[in-house]
């Protein structure tokens, strides 16, 4: 029976973007290098005020060229991960697009007309999006998910660009 739930739960995700296609979009086909982000503990204190818990690693990879950022990001949404690219230019989002979906429902999210409401958007000095996100009726774990994930790749990508060398 367990066999049968594991199974059941991997036929449910879908990859709809590989993270070698997204990054070659993100960076019009010249993918720089992979960077790290070390997570001290000040990091880690945003990253709970922000996801409402930790992140459990050690360091996040990012890609980065000029002022564009990439970062792929996990969070669950119900019950499993969706796997999320941001793509942050000048500290606004310029692209959200879903990787894979793991959950049985919510999976509108995937769709631009959820995710191009996140273009343009900044983070605020308190750390919240400077625009209101419209949620997904039968959604609303998903939508705050991803969210969540948006503020948490505008803020690293902050961070990413006043690290980086000049």
């Amino acid at each position: 029976m367990v066999g049968l739930i594991a199974t059941l739960a991997v036929m449910a995700a879908e990859e709809y973007l590989s993270a070698e296609s997204f990054l070659e979009q993100s960076f019009d086909g010249e993918v720089p290098s992979v960077q790290r982000l070390w997570l001290t503990k000040e990091l880690n204190a945003v990253i709970h005020d922000i996801l409402g818990h930790d992140l459990g690693a050690l360091r996040v990879r990012y890609w980065q060229l000029g002022e564009r950022t990439a970062w792929i990001l996990e969070e669950i949404g119900k019950e499993q991960p969706i796997t999320t690219g941001f793509v942050v230019d000048g500290g606004a989002l310029r692209d959200v697009r879903i990787l894979i979906y793991r959950e049985s429902r919510g999976w509108e999210v995937r769709y631009p007309s959820f995710t191009d409401q996140f273009k343009g958007v900044s983070l605020q000095p308190d750390r919240l999006l400077d625009r209101h996100i419209d949620g997904i009726t039968g959604a609303t774990m998903s939508v705050d998910a991803l969210t969540r994930l948006a503020r948490l790749a505008l803020y690293f990508h902050a961070r990413a660009v006043a690290e980086s060398p000049r």
